[in-house]
């Protein structure tokens, strides 16, 4: 009992550490264009959602969102402005998630695949002014990096005014060609905030599928003795679970084995599982 309490007190105390340690950065709240027909794009600045890992450098450490510092080689952070912090991601390419994943969260950094990681500026943290400002303070400084450097992995994301919604659903049309993943509004006059504030959305479509169940997953914790996710195969054959958009009621009476149900998703991962699903409903029949 007295090894069991001495293990939780040092669970609790490392989770109250990783949990002290994470980065305070803004976070954007979600744009749904059809709840706002009135929304008033000119008052942002517009620019592409890369799929990366998020990261930021405060000048001498490069760190995830929790607070982990990120095992760069020294190659890539000398790189980097110093006593200059900076927020972005980390960034290998279109639908390369995966394998940027694998390379960032590595504890023995590959030198030579790190090379090919690229590191897309979005923010100053803490800087002072409006965010427009901000953003071309950090083209400055991209454009100083690479006057040192031309290999230098730092990018700026581009940050564009746009007339309309018209222009703005034009641009993510344009940004999904090409594989990209969605849109960030940023707005243009906001001082330096963190935490989730609706002066950062983010606007990307969702697609729909369907799936047949094949087995309830057993919730924990809130969840306990009810419905945790649903296990599902798709017509290709691909099983996977959806745990979330299920309401109390549907977890506690769960669609039947072999129902269809409707669920929707962001992309694929490269084994062509949906990311990030979430159910919709039990599919009626004609």
């Amino acid at each position: 009992m007295t090894m069991l309490l001495t293990w939780l007190c040092a669970l609790g105390l490392a989770l109250f550490s990783a949990a002290s340690n994470a980065q305070a950065v803004l976070l954007a709240e979600t744009l749904t264009l059809d709840r706002r027909p009135h929304f008033d794009v000119t008052s942002y600045l517009v620019s592409e959602k890369y799929d990366g890992v998020r990261a930021v450098w405060d000048g001498k450490q490069l760190k995830f969102r929790s607070g982990a510092v990120i095992q760069a080689p020294s190659a890539f952070l000398q790189q980097l402005p110093k006593d200059q912090a900076l927020d972005g991601e980390l960034w290998l390419g279109y639908r390369q998630f995966e394998a940027l994943s694998a390379i960032v969260r590595s504890l023995t950094p590959d030198a030579q695949a790190w090379t090919k990681v690229q590191y897309w500026i979005f923010e100053l943290p803490q800087a002072p002014g409006s965010f427009a400002t901000r953003a071309k303070a950090i083209e400055v400084i991209v454009r100083q990096a690479r006057e040192i450097n031309p290999d230098t992995p730092l990018r700026a994301v581009a940050q564009r005014a746009l007339p309309d919604i018209k222009a703005l659903k034009t641009e993510l049309q344009r940004v999904l060609d090409r594989g990209g993943e969605g849109l960030m509004l940023h707005l243009a006059s906001a001082k330096y905030l963190t935490g989730r504030q609706d002066v950062l959305l983010k606007l990307k479509p969702w697609q729909d599928a369907e799936a047949t169940v094949v087995a309830h997953l057993p919730g924990k914790g809130k969840y306990q003795g009810k419905l945790g996710a649903l296990r599902v195969q798709m017509d290709n054959g691909k099983r996977f679970s959806i745990g979330s958009g299920l309401t109390d009621a549907e977890r506690a009476r769960p669609p039947p084995i072999g129902t269809r149900v409707s669920f929707r998703y962001r992309d694929y991962t490269v084994n062509k599982i949906p990311r990030f699903a979430v159910f919709l409903r039990v599919r009626q029949t004609e």
